[in-house]
């Protein structure tokens, strides 16, 4: 059986929260991302988070993904 394991991980920092996304800047390269996540109020601007996703992200402006998982981290890598 295959492994659920993500395909990809960003860490990022939180520039504004809504209801079901997150729009966060990531620190690999300093774009901007929406993150499509149920959890996403548990979340505040300037938090720290890493993120796990599938890997595929929209062609749009700003590029989506939609996470499998969000977790706030004291220092992102």
């Amino acid at each position: 059986m295959e492994s659920n394991s993500c395909a990809a991980t960003m860490c990022a920092t939180v520039l504004r929260v809504c209801p079901c996304e997150l729009c966060v800047c990531d620190h690999e390269n300093c774009q901007q991302v929406l993150v499509h996540t149920d959890n996403a109020c548990c979340f505040r601007v300037g938090q720290q988070v890493c993120i796990e996703f599938s890997g595929a992200m929209t062609r749009s402006c700003p590029p989506q993904i939609t996470a499998d998982c969000v977790r706030p981290v004291n220092c992102c890598c």
